[in-house]
């Protein structure tokens, strides 16, 4: 067997068992990124020196008896995460010179891991976008379908993760963008509650709805490394201090009797028959694994994708004002004065969604428009909340699609924003709920998986993982690697 095959735990358990080490683990990935990458652009930024570096450090650590379960293991890392002396992009123009001089908290926590750091991912730009298309370093392309978009934002380590060039990757999900890229390239992703994952280092877009997470084959892969990246930190203002369990050893809770709610608006309009067929499917089998199924409504939920849409692009408004020309990041040639330089650093470093929601954020949140918008979303907000709590009052957790459809073409939806905003729509509810949710491959419409989400209660995620490992273990979508990349 390959050793891009493998999941994580095996990977962990043939380091430990010296059958491969680190290094020849590690150049083994690069490998395949050589040859492979060119034709996905999932990578901006590729650490050979650094990854064989951290590899050799890892074996030492597997002689020594010092090797913790990720020690060894290759990944990925979204580049909205701060590394420090490496460039760290957020897929920009404005940061394309910008190497960070420290390490964000999930970097950092993944490093004292022992895991081997193999590069920075490719996303839509400053995470703006559901397709990877926004990037200044141009579209990553889906493996499954090179014409097809891998979703957004956190589209490069979907890809790589879908196409083995790394055994899991970060992302981060502000309105989907973990769950909606892992659903079109049919791997699994978590998106954690609010505050679960610190913050710290992790380039804003909108400050109370962004949250990283993992994305890996499997929900057991995302046990593990969510077990590493999780917990209390100081550094960042809204991380919460509350223990974290040790989910891959929770993974094998018992699924009889769950209760799971059958969200009815999800399931109303909007659903691609395929994509419905292949959702319904995945009820049955959680039927046949002993678990409760109820239809529950959460009547707010079809006023998601408004609401982020005024709340996300005022928070990036705010968040994204520090790109000015002055501290750091592109900066125009030969200004004539202090306004040219703001006004010609902004413009030229930016592109143009993330211009699109400054400018909405800005009109949202200026007078005499800030109550009629801005103020109206937040209430929304609340009666969304509100409507999942009631939910999570008579369920243990809520079951929907993913997204509406399969990968979409490239260059499909680039001109519409409306069109590519309502890819989220399944997608925003939780994060404006602050809810932990993950998306899991349930099957193919021809040739493209499908994803099913699954949404739990705050600080859920134990259950979450749970009950996708236990669909995982009666079916085999999650092994699945598109034929060019096996």
């Amino acid at each position: 067997m390959s050793l891009h095959t493998l999941s994580v735990a095996e990977l962990s358990a043939s380091l430990g068992r010296r059958e491969f080490s680190s290094v020849e683990l590690t150049q083994h990935f690069l490998d395949r990124i050589s040859s492979s990458n060119p034709a996905l652009n999932a990578y901006i930024t590729i650490t050979a020196e650094r990854a064989l570096a951290d590899a050799r450090a890892a074996d030492q650590a597997i002689a020594a008896g010092t090797a913790g379960a990720l020690t060894g293991i290759p990944v990925a890392q979204k580049d909205i995460f701060c590394t420090d002396g490496i460039r760290t992009t957020c897929g920009s123009r404005m940061l394309d010179n910008f190497i960070s001089p420290y390490d964000a908290t999930v970097v950092e926590r993944l490093a004292a891991a022992g895991t081997v750091l193999l590069g920075k991912t490719n996303m839509d730009e400053f995470a703006m976008g559901s397709s990877n298309e926004t990037s200044w370093y141009g579209p990553v392309r889906n493996p499954w379908d090179l014409a097809k978009v891998p979703g957004g934002s956190s589209g490069g380590s979907a890809a790589v993760v879908a196409a083995r060039l790394a055994p899991v990757a970060t992302g981060t999900d502000t309105g989907g963008s973990i769950r909606q890229p892992a659903a079109l390239v049919g791997i699994s992703g978590i998106k954690p509650t609010y505050g679960r994952v610190s913050r710290y280092g992790m380039i804003a877009f909108a400050s109370s709805l962004d949250q990283a997470g993992i994305m890996a084959p499997s929900a057991e892969d995302c046990a593990l490394f969510l077990q590493a990246i999780a917990g209390f930190d100081p550094r960042d203002s809204t991380s919460v201090d509350r223990p974290v369990p040790r989910y891959s050893a929770e993974l094998n809770s018992p699924i009889k009797g769950l209760r799971i709610g059958i969200l009815k608006e999800f399931f109303e309009r909007g659903l691609d028959g395929p994509t419905g067929v292949l959702v319904n499917a995945v009820l049955d089998q959680y039927r046949a694994l002993g678990a409760e199924l109820v239809e529950v409504s959460c009547p707010n939920l079809p006023l998601s994708v408004p609401t982020y849409y005024v709340v996300a692009p005022a928070e990036c408004s705010s968040n994204l004002s520090r790109f000015d020309g002055v501290r750091f990041g592109h900066r125009c040639e030969n200004p004539r004065d202090l306004m040219d330089l703001y006004k010609r650093s902004r413009g030229e470093g930016f592109g143009s969604e993330v211009k699109r929601r400054i400018m909405t954020g800005a009109y949202v949140l200026s007078a005499g428009y800030y109550d009629a918008y801005y103020l109206k979303a937040q209430k929304v907000r609340s009666l969304i909340t509100a409507d999942f709590k009631a939910a999570f009052s008579q369920v243990d957790l809520l079951i929907g699609p993913t997204s509406p459809s399969p990968a979409f073409d490239l260059g499909a939806k680039v001109d519409d924003p409306i069109t590519m905003y309502l890819n989220d729509i399944y997608t925003i509810g939780a994060n404006l709920a602050g809810l932990p949710a993950m998306s899991i491959p349930c099957g193919f419409d021809g040739h493209l998986p499908v994803g099913v989400q699954l949404i739990g209660p705050h600080f859920g995620e134990s259950r979450l993982l749970s009950a996708a490992h236990a669909y995982q273990s009666v079916t085999d979508f999650h092994r699945r690697i598109p034929a060019a990349y096996v």
